[in-house]
């Protein structure tokens, strides 16, 4: 009979791990434990990604099958965000579960819509474990600390492929203009894989600059490195009018857009995860490589590569004048926000270029 629970120890704690042979990646059958221990395994880097940031859980607690859906707008606006018949089978908690274990802090954030919530602050490896025996596969740190949860103290840089381009086509624009306006702004640029096909950039920056300034400045580097290779990379936000090239994604450095934390699982068959990499090994590496079954021994080996990723935090106003010079100079202003925020000063219309029948 299969274990209804186990006690893992991380740290001074032990952990309980409910269910521990369920099945959560049935291509390979790796289990909640395997998860768990994953976690622990690279505890220290994962707890660098999410320490003392208001973090959200992208919860999967049936695990990754065939079939298996996130929840959506409309699951939530039904109360059907969760498990059970005809609901979602994944979801993001965005506030502190409940029944939580008294060490597991919280930080207060505000959404777009004006409303609060207290979400789930990591300051300790237990509380990733502990997480992820609630079927948390993926963490989505925001870019700010519980100290001041108003001024992002990281860029963050996404290269999306777009249908007709794969991750061989991010890494060209990473390790080219993306990497050379890195090196011009005097910038240290720490990179990892999405964990699914694109290449996510940190860069440590000083929290004196609001989220609309932060989002401003990864537009103006976003229209440079596109003004250097534009036939590879766009900034359109209309997927229609994106075609067969990267997009640089400013909009992850909204208030409330959240992008995968190093270390994070991914919710694929193969269970695999978003792993830091160096900027030599990056053209040769395969993101498919990188799971919880491979990155434990490559963490034992190399330790965590973004180790040295807050030991110098860098300035804004190069970037910031730069978006001054685009829209005074060629006219560029600000581009539309996701479509869950009020409508913004200065946002263009939002409204995709196909439907747009000039009426609003």
């Amino acid at each position: 009979m299969a274990s209804p629970f186990i006690e893992i120890p991380v740290g001074d704690r032990l952990v309980k791990v409910t269910n521990p042979d369920k099945v959560y990646f049935p291509e390979h059958g790796y289990t909640k434990r395997q998860l768990v221990e994953y976690y622990v395994a690279v505890g220290e880097g994962i707890l660098r990604a999410t320490r003392d940031r208001p973090t959200t859980l992208e919860r999967w607690p049936a695990g990754v099958f065939e079939g298996a859906r996130m929840a959506t707008r409309e699951d939530y606006a039904r109360g059907q965000a969760g498990m059970g018949a005809g609901k979602s089978d994944a979801f993001y908690q965005k506030r502190i579960p409940k029944g939580a274990p008294d060490w597991v802090r919280t930080a207060r954030i505000a959404f777009p819509s004006g409303r609060s919530a207290d979400e789930v602050c990591p300051t300790e490896v237990a509380v990733i474990a502990w997480a992820a025996n609630l079927g948390t596969l993926t963490f989505h740190p925001w870019p700010v600390r519980k100290g001041d949860v108003d001024h992002p103290d990281e860029l963050r840089i996404d290269l999306d492929p777009q249908p007709g381009t794969d991750f061989a086509d991010a890494v060209r624009v990473a390790l080219g203009p993306a990497r050379d306006l890195l090196a011009e702004l005097g910038y240290t640029g720490y990179v990892k894989t999405s964990g699914k096909g694109g290449v996510h950039i940190y860069v440590r920056i000083e929290p004196r600059w609001t989220f609309t300034e932060v989002r401003r400045a990864a537009l103006a580097f976003g229209r440079e490195v596109e003004r250097r290779a534009p036939a590879e990379v766009t900034t359109k936000w209309w997927k229609e009018e994106r075609g067969e090239q990267i997009f640089i994604d400013f909009n992850q450095n909204a208030r409330d857009r959240t992008i995968a934390s190093a270390y994070s699982v991914r919710p694929a068959p193969h269970a695999p995860v978003s792993a830091p990499v160096t900027w030599e090994e990056l053209s040769g590496v395969d993101p498919r490589d990188f799971t919880i079954a491979t990155m434990p021994a490559r963490f034992a080996e190399l330790g965590d590569l973004h180790a040295s990723i807050d030991d110098a935090s860098f300035s804004l106003d190069a970037l910031l004048d730069m978006a001054d010079r685009d829209e005074k100079d060629h006219g560029l202003g600000d581009m539309p926000y996701p479509p869950n925020y009020p409508k913004m000063p200065g946002e263009p219309k939002r409204v995709q270029p196909s439907k747009d029948t000039g009426d609003h």
